[in-house]
């Protein structure tokens, strides 16, 4: 005869103990390797495709070498054959002077339209996207575009001359305009990220300033004076120096527009470094070697401008 099994009688639900949780040390010790996790990968990204290739830079700067056989520590030899090259000088003269250029236009003009945008009350989306339109273009795209534009024959630039009665002009042909052509393409280019970010910037400004200055009698160019660039101070200077970081660096627009030419007149550094790598047979060594001069001289332009950023902040 079977005995029957005695059931164990289930506690009441108000007797239950809750199922346990993990301390809040265990779970911020999960949350920190969680975050850590994906900083050591963002880390590890960075160091492989940034500074791997800056540390590699600078040692191919003390070399001779082809990429394939067994390199050659040569010093400082890439340094003297860079410097003594008659193109050193040209290509370093066509890089200030394109700086110089590009910080009249791609500096001011942004500023000054992201101001009249911020003014319209009406269609202020639609212009806006108008106005950053050519940033999500290719770079290559917008490039041949204007050279159908530059065109001396049917280029749109010279049948606009010829339809207001002035003559035609070789825009890239001539060591006249070759460079301004460059600048311009360049800042057709890159305008609409620099005018969205003046427009944040000039959003942020409290509207009780402006009425204040209104009331005081001040017309829209003191208001500019007086309160806009004050109060955007601090962006502006950044901004410099993320223009004079960029186009020191030029290369796509002499490559593709000019190649270089005419007579070198739009020879840059950074298209220097390119024919020295890929167009005098492959010498990497004296590539890398003015590309660490180039680095050195925007490093210099980052210390002032953290400086400057540093002082105002006080």
């Amino acid at each position: 005869m079977d005995t029957p099994t005695v059931q164990a009688k289930r506690p009441p639900k108000s007797q239950r103990r809750p199922p346990a949780r993990p301390s809040r040390q265990r779970r911020t010790l999960r949350t920190n390797i969680t975050a850590y996790g994906f900083l050591c990968a963002a880390l590890f990204c960075f160091a492989l495709f940034a500074w791997w290739p800056i540390v590699r830079q600078v040692v191919l700067s003390f070399q001779e070498t082809n990429l394939v056989d067994e390199p050659t520590w040569v010093g400082l030899d890439n340094f003297r054959a860079v410097v003594e090259d008659p193109a050193f000088g040209q290509a370093w003269k066509n890089t200030f002077a394109f700086t110089f250029l590009a910080l009249l236009c791609g500096y001011v003009i942004p500023f000054v339209v992201a101001i009249v945008l911020n003014e319209l009350r009406h269609a202020r989306g639609y212009l806006r996207f108008v106005v950053y339109l050519p940033v999500m273009l290719p770079p290559i795209v917008s490039v041949l575009l204007f050279r159908w534009f530059y065109d001396p024959g049917p280029g749109l630039f010279n049948q606009l001359l010829d339809f207001v009665g002035l003559p035609g002009l070789s825009w890239l042909d001539s060591t006249d305009t070759a460079l301004i052509s460059l600048v311009i393409v360049s800042t057709w280019m890159n305008m609409g990220s620099g005018v969205l970010i003046y427009l944040a910037a000039l959003q942020n400004i409290p509207g009780e300033l402006y009425e204040a200055a209104e009331l005081d009698g001040a017309g829209i160019f003191r208001r500019i004076w007086n309160v806009t660039i004050p109060q955007t101070r601090l962006i502006l200077l950044l901004m410099l120096m993320l223009q004079v970081v960029a186009t020191m660096q030029v290369f796509i627009e002499p490559y593709m527009l000019t190649g270089g030419g005419p007579e070198n007149a739009t020879v840059t550094v950074a298209f220097l470094m390119y024919q020295y790598a890929f167009v005098y047979g492959g010498n990497y060594g004296a590539g890398s070697a003015l590309g660490v001069m180039l680095m050195v001289v925007l490093l210099a332009v980052a210390a002032v401008q953290l400086r400057l950023t540093r002082d105002e902040k006080r």
